[in-house]
């Protein structure tokens, strides 16, 4: 597959995964973003032995233990916009979460879900 297939098809996978909310950045703006867009957009997430639901909860449980509340924000509000989860399981996430990655470091994602679950529908 050429370069300009597979970003193609990243971008599209991308425009799935977060629901039209990340703007993709024009080919050559940095090389960062065209390797996401070439190899985990395009290679990783369009990969069928998980679902983008089972691939977004494996990526929220890695952000939690990162107590990463800006990326966490748009999981959530991405997973509630697709129809991937309800609020009330975005929610739970974090009670599951907290027993793994620890109850300071999900606590703060608290706020972040609840703003994510109300921007998502808006």
């Amino acid at each position: 597959m050429s370069d300009d297939a597979r970003r193609e098809r990243g971008a599209k996978k991308l425009g799935e995964v977060y629901a039209g909310d990340v703007v993709v950045p024009p080919p050559g703006a940095n090389e960062f973003s065209d390797i996401m867009l070439e190899q985990l957009f395009a290679e990783v997430w369009t990969r069928e032995a998980l679902s983008v639901r089972d691939r977004r909860l494996l990526v929220m449980g890695v952000i939690a233990a990162l107590g990463e509340a800006d990326t966490w924000r748009i999981q959530v509000r991405s997973a509630v916009k697709n129809g991937e989860l309800t609020p009330a399981q975005a929610r739970e996430t974090l009670i599951q979460l907290a027993q793994y990655a620890g109850y300071p470091r999900v606590a703060g994602l608290i706020r972040a879900t609840e703003e994510a679950i109300a921007s998502a529908q808006e």
